[in-house]
């Protein structure tokens, strides 16, 4: 949706600009530790650094939020704020696209020429055929094309990006990359107007020498403490990067283990069909091999399954035995020993599966000595090895192809399986569940009426009842005997270099997360960690649970080389684990360039920090090293390091829990096991974003860059709609309509402010103790205590709730309400008090507010506003008050309502003129009793109050009720509902106010906003009988009534003043102040009643038809004075005025002048 125009957003960009300028002269968020700061009054917030292969998007963006809103609150509260910020560099995908443009430009030229799809779709099929996979790309259209649009080539992502092609070409340099996002990471987040400390900014890698020598010190510290460990292990593996591929590394299957089956051979034997007579397996063991989850069941096989339309491999292993399996499989086993050269699957046949069908098998384990290959259609090429072992007394859907089998001739005739291959062949006993005995799956499939294995669904609910069962209960009658171990992905994993990965077994140094002393001390850390919600914490403790080796070691990417071994990379969950440290002391050693190679402040040189140097700086009992660093430099660092550290809190998305933030604690445990007080303090985690309830992908368009989100809201814009996206873990969402109504808010905002700043000497002085003045200041104070309370547990959508949207609605109220009008001191301490609480959250225009209030100091270095008392009791009456009036309008809507007359010709009444209104001190008698009764249950029930079955019958025991129970229970659970939502003050008997008083304070208020003559406010006691019983505490009722008038007309005989006649009824009693408030509500051009001057004609049958004369409006007329009061006859529609004794007719026209 385009918009009219923009106006409102170029004045909160201008006024940005202006802030952030000022900001980064007054270096506002560059903080120096002075040494004589006894007090560790500090607040140390980290986000993980993010990666630099792109612009930062509105997802990253909304995590980092929550440290800014933090770091703004915190400093209001006094703390010295420190948020440092880093930009991520190691690992294999900016290498990997540097490498992918390098092979475009070889393939397609400078710039390339691309084939169209149409021809590359022709030159697909080819590479599915291949067998041996040595180098094959699958997937291409995966998360980087979804980053990109829908393109494949690394070339066209640049593109996207608005790179020119003479600027790509440097992207095939890997060092371009670091040398170019990084730069504008620091600009989008410097226009965002965040509270970083820029001097500490640095990029990881061994580009930087300062930090490339911090990670080596951390991994020498942890192989010494024994945390790292080399030998063979199964991981996830790219064959075509040539080294394992870890979540950060993955275009899909983030999170994604190995899952390890148990490989049953199943050996052909003689009779041989066809294809396995041929030469190449002469004298050869050829086995068809299924990869199951359950081995203890083989015992009751009755035969295998293959799909006869799928293609499988006959492969040698390193043993000369001759394997069968789907090609898939056959790779993953090719990197797990099972072949004679890692990685190459010796291809001997491809073989279809209906060519395997009929083959005659020697099983283990069976009960059966010969079973047979049979068909099933079902069979998935994604899972396993497309080899399945059939228990049909255990497995439902093997019971029903069985079935299917032995029921079909023509199926058996259409596959060549001959009767002797099915028919003898029965479900043999193997597992014992309590309740469906010993052949569970035939059982269940006869209870559901499974007709045949295309009942997809009964057969699902089958399954969920045999294997739920099976599992917890079923106790196996058999013990397997030995087995071969194969592993596979557990669902399709894809590296950044477009390639499905395997379960390969390699070497390799790995950090041993599953070792029991290490874990329990992770275990402690996590016990006083603040988690600010029960699901990060169980995130947490499922992830330590089943954590163990994590390869840390890779061979191809960025990063830094294992000090001890350096043919490997460190990889980049493994070098950002306690990076923490080493922003405390970054700007002093790398002078404020990002690949730290400016000159250190210090004049420290990347080779002079050696691992005794580290030592000294991170643990405090250290001695001092030798090394020609002068030791005054030495302690500065040292000192910067133990007045910032532990991290206070870290935030990030939920999906870093499983990894990152679980290797946090983790390495801070193993780097200071014995000083807790170095210890993560707290991890925030939140949900993902989505943008207009929509997940965010650049090639649906739904995708915004922090720089375009700016642009298009402002910063601060953008920042109230990121706060009001959500708290939770689950996920938030970013709406564009929020933020643009943020825009118009913030800008309403701050002309509201300037209105009142020019106002400023018409706004009410003296004592500010009116009913309403009270309210505010009450509803104030409350609201700077809610509002702390939901920043102090980082619920920035309940702090903009209560401190921006709730706030400023009770502004708005007391406006409205304040007929003498606003107190200057409240209005002004208002947008004081206004201006601070939204600070952390839009702070460029709080800043711009508080310099409009004469503010001398920057907003950065104010306080937190402290909240003055709260009246909770005079909080409820005011909102009883807007109850009241909300309900006498409803009432005032139902009388002008025209009654229902079956003639259809009913005219709706005259508009009401006047309202009685009346209040009870105390309920009607039968209210009375019953909720006595529920108040004696509350109290003596610890605020629990009984089923209504048991009240029912004790309210039906009391005498005074009799006549009253069909309106006894409905009142009862009426205050039932009242008393969840409003607490036990529900079950008082009178109310903590006083009713009438409350109305009488506000009836000029009330009697304007009904738009009526007059109010009078009265006790239920001195009302009839139908009254008392419809009125109750809080629950007023009221009484329209129109009084008769005689019809006058009023006369503005002044030029040019756009005030003109105007017909008002006069009734029996009136003043001349009824006359000008009634006047004024007809003409609303009239806004100061005190200016009007009424009068009268000298001769009022003449007088109004004479011409006024210019300059001489008050020639033969009479001023009404204030002690003047109207009488009139309805009969004649006469009315007369008496004053002083005298009475006189006004004829039917008086005169009004604006003075």
């Amino acid at each position: 949706m385009e918009r009219k125009g923009t106006a409102k957003l170029d004045f909160l960009r201008k006024i940005e600009l202006e802030i952030q300028e000022k900001w980064e002269k007054d270096k506002a968020f560059e903080l120096t530790v002075f040494f004589f700061l006894s007090s560790k009054n500090k607040y140390f917030v980290t986000f993980p650094y993010p990666y630099m292969n792109g612009r930062l998007h509105l997802g990253h963006t909304f995590s980092l939020s929550k440290c800014e809103f933090a770091v703004g609150y915190q400093a209001l509260k006094g703390k010295k704020c420190l948020f440092p910020f880093g930009l991520h560099c190691t690992g294999m995908p900016i290498k990997a696209c540097a490498d992918k443009l390098k092979r475009e430009m070889e393939l397609y030229g400078n710039p390339p020429q691309f084939p169209d799809e149409e021809e590359e779709e022709k030159e697909k099929p080819k590479t599915s055929d291949e067998i041996i996979i040595k180098d094959k790309a699958k997937g291409k259209k995966s998360k980087a094309a979804a980053k990109s649009g829908s393109s494949a080539f690394q070339w066209d992502i640049m593109r996207s990006l608005g790179l020119k092609d003479d600027e790509i070409v440097e992207f095939a340099n890997a060092e371009h990359w670091l040398e170019y996002f990084p730069p504008l990471a620091v600009k989008d987040l410097k226009q965002m107007g965040v509270k970083v400390d820029w001097r500490r900014s640095f990029i990881t890698t061994d580009v930087n020498p300062f930090y490339d020598s911090f990670v080596r010190w951390q991994f020498v510290t942890l192989k010494e403490r024994k945390k790292i460990k080399f030998g063979k292990r199964y991981t996830i593996y790219s064959p075509k990067d040539g080294q394992p591929c870890m979540d950060h590394d993955r275009q899909t299957g983030e999170g994604v283990g190995p899952q390890e089956y148990t490989l049953i051979k199943m050996k052909i034997v003689e009779p041989y069909t066809a294809k396995f007579k041929s030469k190449v397996f002469y004298s050869k063991n050829i086995f068809l091999v299924a990869a199951t989850l359950r081995p203890e069941t083989m015992f009751g096989q009755t035969n295998c399954w293959v799909r006869p339309d799928m293609k499988y491999v006959a492969f040698e292993t390193n043993s000369g035995d001759i394997f069968i399996s789907t090609s898939r499989s056959a790779r993953n086993m090719s990197f797990q020993g099972f072949t004679k050269e890692n990685g190459a699957v010796p291809v001997i046949m491809e073989i279809l599966g209906q060519d395997i069908l009929g083959s005659a098998l020697s099983a283990p384990l069976t009960s059966y000595k010969i079973i047979y290959a049979l068909p099933m259609l079902t069979i998935k090429e994604d899972k396993g090895t497309g080899v399945v072992t059939s228990v049909p007394s255990d497995a439902p859907d093997d019971i029903a192809a069985l079935r299917d089998i032995k029921k079909k001739q023509a199926l058996r005739e259409k596959y060549g399986i001959e009767d002797k291959m099915v028919l003898p062949f029965e479900p043999v006993p193997i597992i014992d569940i309590p309740g469906y005995g010993n052949l569970s799956a035939p059982l269940v499939c006869d209870e559901l009426k499974i007709q045949s294995q295309n009942d997809k669904e009964k057969l699902a609910e089958a399954k969920e009842k045999v294997y739920l069962k099976g599992f917890y209960e079923g106790v196996s009658q058999h013990r397997p005997g030995e087995a071969m171990i194969y592993m596979e992905p557990e669902k399709q994993v894809m590296s950044r270099s477009a390639d499905e990965c395997v379960v390969a077994l390699c070497d390799q140094w790995y950090l041993d997360y599953g070792d029991p002393e290490w874990k329990q001390q992770a275990n402690e850390v996590l016990k006083s960690l603040e988690t600010f919600c029960d699901e990060t914490r169980r995130n947490f403790e499922a992830t330590l649970a089943w954590l163990q080796e994590h390869a840390c070691s890779r061979t191809y990417g960025l990063g830094t080389r294992l000090p001890w071994d350096e043919q490997w990379l460190i990889e980049s969950l493994s070098d950002s684990t306690i990076y923490m440290a080493f922003y405390t002391v970054a700007h002093l050693l790398q002078g404020g360039v990002l690949n730290g190679q400016g000159g250190s402040p210090l004049g420290i040189k990347p080779e002079q920090m050696t691992r005794e140097v580290w030592d000294f700086i991170f643990f405090k009992t250290s001695p001092f090293p030798k090394t020609d660093i002068p030791k005054e430099h030495l302690q500065r660092l040292r000192r910067e390091f133990e007045y910032w550290y532990p991290v206070d809190i870290r935030v990030s998305g939920k999906d870093l829990v499983p990894n990152h933030l679980s290797y946090f604690l983790y390495n801070h445990v193993a780097m200071w096991p014995k000083d807790n007080g170095k210890w993560p303090q707290a991890v925030r985690a939140n949900g993902h974003l989505l943008l207009n309830s929509e997940k965010m992908s650049k090639s649906t368009g739904n995708f915004l860059t922090l720089t375009q989100a700016i642009d298009k809201f402002s910063a601060d814009g953008m920042r109230l709609a990121l706060a009001d996206a959500g708290d939770t873990v689950e996920d938030a969402n970013f709406v564009e309509t929020m933020a643009d109504a943020g825009i118009l808010r913030l800008y309403t905002w701050v002309e509201w402010v300037k209105e009142m700043i020019a106002n400023q000497k018409n706004l009410r002085t003296g004592p500010a103790d009116t009913f309403n003045d009270r309210v505010f200041a009450s509803e104030m104070n409350a609201g700077i205590m809610k509002t702390e309370q939901h920043y102090e547990k980082m619920m920035y959508k309940e702090a903009l709730k209560s401190g921006f949207f709730e706030f400023q609605a009770a502004k708005d109220k007391y406006r409205e309400l304040a007929i003498e009008g606003m107190h200057r001191d409240l209005v002004f301490q208002f947008i004081e008090r206004q201006t601070l609480l939204l600070a952390p959250i839009c702070p460029h225009l709080c800043e711009y507010t508080w310099g409009l209030l004469g503010k001398t100091g920057s907003l950065m270095k104010a306080s937190w506003p402290v909240a003055g008392p709260v009246d909770e009791i005079l909080i409820r009456s005011s909102q009883y008050l807007m109850e009241t009036a909300h309900d006498l309008r409803l009432r005032l809507k139902a009388y002008m309502l025209p009654p229902k007359n079956k003639k259809g010709d009913s005219k709706p009444p005259a508009k009401p003129s006047h309202c009685t209104i009346y209040v009870a001190k105390t309920y009607p008698p039968w209210q009375h009793s019953a909720l006595s009764l529920l108040g004696k249950h509350y109290k003596s029930n610890n605020g629990v109050l009984p089923d209504n079955k048991v009240i029912a019958s004790e309210l039906g025991a009391l005498p005074e009720l009799k006549k009253y129970m069909k309106r006894a229970m409905p009142f009862v659970a009426m205050i039932k509902e009242n008393l969840e939502k409003n607490g036990p003050r529900v079950l008082d008997l009178e109310l903590e106010f006083d009713e009438r008083t409350v109305l009488m304070e506000n009836l000029v208020y009330l009697t304007n906003s009904l738009e009526l003559e007059q109010i009078d406010v009265l006790f239920a006691s001195e009302a009839d009988d139908k009254v008392k019983e419809d009125c109750c505490p809080g629950k007023p009722f009221s009484v329209f009534r129109s009084e008769p008038g005689v019809c006058v007309s009023l006369v503005n005989p002044q030029p040019f003043n756009g005030l003109f006649s105007t017909k008002v009824d006069i009734r029996q009693g009136d003043s001349k102040d009824s006359i000008i408030r009634r006047l004024s509500k007809v003409n609303r051009l009239i806004k100061d009643l005190s200016r009007v001057k009424l009068m009268r004609y000298e001769d009022p049958i003449l007088g109004p038809r004479r011409v006024p004369v210019l300059g001489q409006e008050e020639q033969g007329k009479l001023p009404i004075s204030n002690k003047s009061v109207f009488n009139i006859n309805l009969e004649e529609k006469r009315v007369t005025l008496a004053d002083n004794g005298l009475t006189v007719d006004i004829g039917d026209t008086l005169v009004y002048l604006i003075q």
